[in-house]
């Protein structure tokens, strides 16, 4: 970094690729492993730097502002990764060499742990280094980096106050005794004290190899294409939200995907989410692609006539899809895309007691969907320090309802169109949180979008909006199945839920002269709605057994010559690792049992094993 007054800067260039390789280690050398010692980067953002002595006064800070510029590059950039390569020849007032070397760590880390792939050049050799730079515009860049925070941001440096909130009592979460891992990790991993490892979390390799989902090549990164065992799962879950939140009086509605910024309430509102927009021009209009259903949803109730006999009123949409430009090195398998399918129920009510009231009620949709799924949530409250104040009693009791601890977030100042949320989610197999559902309490969007309802004075009134998704994105909960499943211990194998399995039942007849009474055992099934299929191929029975448990079946039969004179057979079950002799009625009713209420879908493969492709 090169001081120019109380300014520094750093030199960053998207190169086609860099090899280094270490020649000799001068005295003040970092130890490496051999592989540092010569090491090539593909298409990645080269960022070289110098650590000055002015540095050493508020290394952290020289830190975040770095980051901040470095992030800033990178999004507008198509690199795969970051290479922070320690370069003294930028300037002529070095700092000492261990403060250099803790500078150049942090700004690794602070990347890491927001996602990013990062590399770090060792510090303190002799290298020899060849570079290749991309040659467009944005190849070769400079940045000034202040090392004082902005008047803006000195406002906003007071800090969010964390708390863990159990049954009425808030306790400090680095002294509180945690009965839940989960619920630890989640605090780590909000209190920043959860490093990335970089790490493929287990789910994206999961969902390939169970043919559910793959990368699209040919899109854009953070896209899609979904095969027939992965569309019955997304279809079931959107059936599942569907019935959920049309059994308490949501209306379904359907929105363009697509929205005009001239429109200056859907400017304001797209604001929020600064980058992270798919935007695009025509001849006339500045257009966005949607993040949220919130557009639309709202233009349609700005265009309704509401009393307040109305309201509470929630009106429901599906996304498929919405569009979010997430950050290129946070874009992972399941957990964080660019377009995604998201359930959205907007409730409109006439102030804030009503919204509160709506906001418990939710809360326990929320929970249930958990249960339903079988996932484990853990909660986050957050509040504005005014509406604590004000609502303190509320908070306690509504927090109480999730039925276990939750972290409390108290916020200075309102930031957002939100004064109260709360957020669900499940913990991966790295530890780290997928967010799942979400409720907010919006009380800007009524206004900016112009909705009003006629109260009981006959007089025009601005209404509270309440923002839900009681599962979060479809995606990222078949994420969080699969991760479930990955941690999944010898006593409990891996397996979905059995409403949400692709094939529910499976026969395998043991020679040919069994096959017409599979093929007949399944109509059986088939007319119960239950999804079966038939191993038809001529494989060894503990071959197909094998393919069964690696396809999570819930229930195997096996069928041989026994089975033919008899009305009984072996189940073989993947839950408890059992094998049961029951008939069909005994089996048929059991799946019933474990699927009711949940809805149903065929099965979107053929039955026959045999005639069946390999995606």
């Amino acid at each position: 970094m090169i001081q120019i007054g109380d300014k520094m800067r750093i030199l960053l260039i998207h190169s086609n690729y860099i090899n280094y390789k270490t020649k000799s280690k001068t005295k003040i050398a970092e130890e490496i492993e051999e592989k540092q010692k010569s090491m090539r980067f593909e298409n990645s953002l080269v960022v070289f730097t110098a650590v000055e002595k002015k540095d050493e006064e508020n290394p952290k800070l020289v830190v975040e502002n770095a980051v901040k510029e470095i992030k800033d590059v990178f999004f507008k950039l198509k690199a795969d990764n970051i290479v922070i390569y320690p370069y003294a020849h930028l300037s002529s007032s070095l700092s000492s060499p261990d403060a250099a070397k803790t500078i150049l760590k942090e700004m690794k880390k602070a990347l890491a742990r927001d996602g990013f792939k990062v590399e770090r050049v060792p510090f303190g050799w002799y290298k020899s280094f060849d570079i290749s730079c991309k040659g467009h515009p944005l190849s070769e860049l400079s940045r000034n980096i202040v090392v004082e925070k902005s008047s803006e941001e000195k406002e906003e440096e007071e800090p969010s106050k964390f708390y863990i909130l159990h049954d009425g009592e808030l306790y400090n979460p680095a002294e509180y005794t945690y009965q839940s891992s989960d619920m630890e990790k989640l605090v780590a991993s909000e209190l920043g004290k959860m490093e990335s490892t970089g790490e493929e979390p287990p789910h994206v390799k999961i969902m390939k190899e169970k043919d559910l989902a793959d990368y699209e090549p040919s899109a854009d990164v953070g896209h899609l294409r979904w095969y027939p065992k992965g569309r019955l799962i997304r279809d079931l879950l959107a059936d599942y939200v569907y019935n959920l939140v049309t059994d308490r009086g949501a209306m379904p509605v359907e929105t363009p995907i697509m929205y005009d910024l001239g429109d200056e309430a859907i400017k304001g509102h797209a604001e929020k989410f600064g980058e992270r927009q798919y935007r695009m021009e025509t001849k006339n209009k500045n257009l966005m692609l949607r993040y949220a259903c919130c557009f639309g949803a709202f233009r349609i109730l700005s265009d309704t006539f509401l009393t307040w006999k109305n309201l509470p009123l929630a009106i429901y949409e599906l996304s498929t899809y919405s569009f979010r430009l997430e950050k290129r090195g946070e874009v992972v398998g399941l957990k964080r895309l660019r377009g995604f399918t998201m359930p959205d129920m907007h409730t409109i009510c006439t102030d804030l007691k009503q919204s509160m009231e709506e906001f418990d009620s939710q809360i326990s949709m929320c929970a249930q969907t958990g249960e339903d799924l079988q996932i484990n949530y853990e909660a986050i409250m957050r509040v504005t320090d005014d509406f604590l104040k004000d609502n303190r009693q509320w908070v306690m009791n509504s927090a109480k309802k999730v039925g276990k601890p939750i972290l409390l977030e108290i916020l200075p100042r309102r930031k957002h169109y939100w004064i109260c949320k709360m957020d669900f989610a499940a913990i991966d197999y790295l530890g780290r949180p997928i967010e799942n559902p979400t409720i907010q309490i919006d009380v800007e969007s009524g206004e900016r979008f112009d909705i009003k309802y006629i109260g009981p004075d006959e007089e025009e009134q601005t209404p509270i909006i309440i923002h839900c998704s009681p599962t979060g994105s479809i995606e990222r909960v078949i994420g969080a199945l699969l991760e479930n499943s990955a941690i999944q211990t010898e006593d409990k194998p891996p397996m979905l839920p059995v409403w949400l399995t692709p094939t529910q039942v499976r026969i395998l007849p043991i020679a040919e002269r069994h096959l017409d009474f599979a093929f007949n055992l399944a109509k059986e099934f088939k007319k119960n709605d239950i999804r079966i299929d038939v191993d038809d191929r001529q494989e060894t029975v503990g071959k197909k057994i094998r393919s069964a448990a690696g396809d999570w079946v819930p229930y195997v039969i096996v069928v041989g010559d026994n089975e033919l004179d008899s009305k009984e057979f072996t189940v073989n079950i993947r839950e408890t690792q059992e094998k049961v002799i029951m008939d069909k009625n005994e089996l048929i009713e059991r799946i019933k049992a474990e699927t009711n209420g949940m809805p149903f879908r065929k099965l979107p493969l053929n039955i026959k094993l045999s005639r069946r492709v390999q995606f």
